[in-house]
């Protein structure tokens, strides 16, 4: 039986107290992440790791734009279409305006999320891009363990483009036609396909994973969702603004989505137990 792992994003900036984007939780899901790669090392055939890789200017960064009144937007800040049609919203620098105002309408356009603005996060080199190995969660420990049987864990990084967003690991928002790196990336979905079991797990459940996990099974074919096993135990949603359930509420809709296709649902403590 080939076992395959695949972690979206464990990175300190959404794992570790403190982080840019800290998702509450997030550091306890990938401690019990750690325990298990420890107590199933040997059968674990191939890890998968992806890593959310941010420039400071990006299109879903406060930077990017300014508002009617010259100042930056605030994080959690959602920018429509129509919002740049009108004028709320403009690039900060003028001759990104043209292809913002393309990007943001054609993100309408595809239904997958409208542009929420982000702070500064996972930036390139940052102590917040690295895999998390704090005390009460030492996955980059536990990775290197895995290792140490000659095996590679298989860094997959995503979102250096900075004219689109990447939640998918699998491919952009907005792919870009220019950038290999934003297409549909069938090496990953080829590898994932010849498992007989795909454990799932990582941050955030309501947007990195959600996006990853619902590209592979759309290029996957129906029979193969069924390998999928979310480890509901290693992921959280992103925190609500006070108020708010959009991101619950996106976070169990891919579960009801994905298990009404097949995805089986685990833990970390019961899988393989």
């Amino acid at each position: 039986m080939k076992i395959e792992l695949l972690i979206i994003d464990p990175q300190n900036d959404f794992c570790r107290d403190g982080g840019a984007l800290f998702v509450p939780g997030a550091t306890e899901d990938m401690g019990r992440l750690a325990n298990m790669i420890v107590r199933l090392k040997d059968k674990i055939d191939d890890i998968h790791v992806t890593l959310d890789s941010h420039h400071f200017v990006d299109i879903a960064h406060p930077i990017f734009w300014l508002d009617s009144s010259g100042q930056h937007p605030s994080p959690f800040t959602i920018i429509a279409a129509a919002d740049v049609r009108n004028g709320q919203f403009r690039a900060t620098n003028p001759q990104f305006q043209a292809r913002a105002k393309e990007y943001v309408e054609t993100l309408e356009a595809n239904g997958r999320y409208p542009l929420c603005i982000w702070p500064p996060h996972c930036l390139i080199g940052s102590a917040g891009y690295a895999v998390i190995n704090e005390p009460d969660a030492m996955l980059f420990d536990a990775l290197t363990a895995w290792e140490k049987d000659f095996a590679l864990v298989d860094y997959v990084t995503k979102g250096s483009n900075f004219w689109t967003e990447h939640y998918s690991a699998v491919q952009a928002d907005v792919p870009d036609p220019q950038d290999p790196d934003t297409q549909l990336n069938m090496r990953l979905i080829e590898t994932l396909q010849l498992a007989d079991i795909i454990l799932l797990a990582g941050e955030a459940r309501s947007h990195c994973l959600a996006n990853t996990v619902t590209d592979i099974a759309d290029n996957f074919g129906e029979e193969n969702i069924k390998k999928m096993v979310l480890l509901e135990d290693a992921t959280t949603d992103v925190a609500d603004l006070p108020g708010s359930t959009m991101f619950k509420d996106m976070g169990e809709g891919f579960v009801s989505n994905l298990t009404g296709r097949g995805m089986q649902i685990n833990n970390t403590v019961d899988f393989l137990a």
